[in-house]
Parts: C-alpha cells; sequence; structure tokens
C-alpha cells in the first residue's frame, strides 16, 4: 500500500508540473493579450528575435505598421548571439526606427560574465534606447533559488552601470513579485502583461516604462506573429 500512495503521490505531482508548464505555454505563445487604449498610449512598439524569421525593417518603418520603436534580442547566457542580431541591428538602425537591445538572462550563469556578452555585442551598434535584460521562468532551468537569482542579476547589471548603462528589466507578473520588486526597484520596469493595468500593485500606471500586452501581434514586414509594447506617458524615461 505504501508503494501504491508513493506512485500516486508522484503521478499527481507531474500532472501539477505538466499542468503550470501548459499554463506558461499558453500564456507565452497563445494568449490573445490585452487592449491597451491607444488613445493613452499612442506609441506602440515591437521586440524581436530570430523567431521572428526575416523582418522587412522598410514595412516595419513604414506608416501602416505603426511601429515606433524596436527592441532587438542581441545574447543569451555567457556566449550566445541571436543568429538574426546582426542583420536585425543594422537594419532597424538605417530605417530609422527608435532601436535598443535585450539579453535573456540565464539563472544558471555567472551574471558578469552574461554582462561581458551583452556589452560585446551591442558596442557602437547605434542603438539609442537603453538596453534591456528579460529576466523570466520561461526557457530557464530549475532548481535556483530567488536569492541566487537575484544575486547574479545584480553582478549584471552592476557590470552594465559601470560601463554606463542603467538597463531595463523586462519580466511579467511572477518574476516581477518574485525577483524585481524590492531588489530592483532603482531601474526601469519593462513588464509583460496581459490585464489592464498591466501590474497588479501598481494601479497609477507610474512604475512601468513599457507594456508587453500581446505576443500575437500582425505587424507588415514581419512573418510570423510578434510581441507588442507600448510607452508608458505616466512614465517619462523613454518619451522624447
Amino acid at each position: 500500500m505504501v508503494r501504491v500512495g508513493i506512485k500516486i503521490a508522484i503521478l499527481a505531482i507531474s500532472v501539477l508540473l505538466l499542468a503550470e508548464l501548459g499554463m506558461m505555454a499558453y500564456d507565452r505563445w497563445f494568449a490573445e493579450g490585452a487592449v491597451p487604449d491607444r488613445g493613452v498610449y499612442p506609441l506602440r512598439g515591437i521586440d524581436i528575435s530570430h523567431h521572428n524569421g526575416e523582418v522587412d525593417f522598410s514595412r516595419v518603418a513604414s506608416e501602416e505598421a505603426d511601429v515606433a520603436f524596436a527592441y532587438i534580442k542581441a545574447t543569451e547566457g555567457t556566449d550566445f548571439i541571436d543568429p538574426a542580431f546582426i542583420r536585425n541591428a543594422r537594419l532597424s538602425v538605417a530605417s530609422g526606427i527608435p532601436s535598443g537591445a535585450y539579453h535573456f538572462f540565464r539563472y544558471d550563469t555567472d551574471g558578469e560574465l552574461q554582462a561581458l556578452n551583452f556589452l560585446h555585442a551591442i558596442q557602437g551598434r547605434g542603438f539609442t534606447l537603453p538596453p534591456a535584460i528579460d529576466v523570466e521562468d520561461w526557457g530557464n532551468p530549475d532548481g535556483h533559488t530567488t536569492a541566487l537569482i537575484v544575486e547574479r542579476l545584480r553582478r549584471m547589471t552592476d557590470c552594465l552601470a559601470a560601463k554606463g548603462y542603467s538597463p531595463l528589466i523586462y519580466t511579467n507578473l511572477d518574476g516581477y513579485h518574485r525577483l524585481i520588486k524590492g531588489n530592483f526597484d532603482d531601474l526601469p520596469l519593462w513588464i509583460s502583461s496581459f490585464s489592464d493595468p498591466p501590474l497588479d500593485v501598481d494601479p497609477d500606471n507610474i512604475r512601468w516604462s513599457i507594456w508587453q500586452y500581446s505576443h500575437r501581434g500582425d505587424i507588415p514586414g514581419i512573418p510570423s506573429s510578434t510581441d507588442l509594447n507600448v510607452l508608458n506617458p505616466a512614465n517619462p524615461l523613454l518619451n522624447s
């Protein structure tokens, strides 16, 4: 009977884990997203990586596309460079779209080494927007404590600060409450949320700078669904 009980417990835990992973996948790829009031948030932007395919930036920069800014994935971890980064960075900047780069933060590697990888990739690219760090459980391994992740992320932000950069921190609501709130309140926030207002502890919308409200945008010149964002008029960080 004890063995049967153990098997049932293991099965129950497995079902719960699969359900959690399923919800994460749904939120990441299939959720419809919020619908920000364009009268309140007139400046819309995108963030892209090689997963979006070959982007036609002449169309993205057109009036039809209605794209006011773009973030390009540059790096991940300590040694990965997005395969489309150099092309995307060159063409986005050349198109006249205000552009910046982001780094996908790995929980399992040193923060300072991640900063060096990011810095090496973005220097001299002509970006006009501050760099961003993508901090989320999706795509990261389990088994790392909150304290360790925060410590490694702090090493990365400190290294960037030493080079004159004040990075945005991109995260979702779970990541904000677990990792960012109370630890990185001094840095501008890029929040991924499908609710309005996007940050549940910020009803006046003064904490965040960028709101990613959908993973399913349809933008001329981009062959696949695209992340959509708006700038916060209540937070003047990027409005100039």
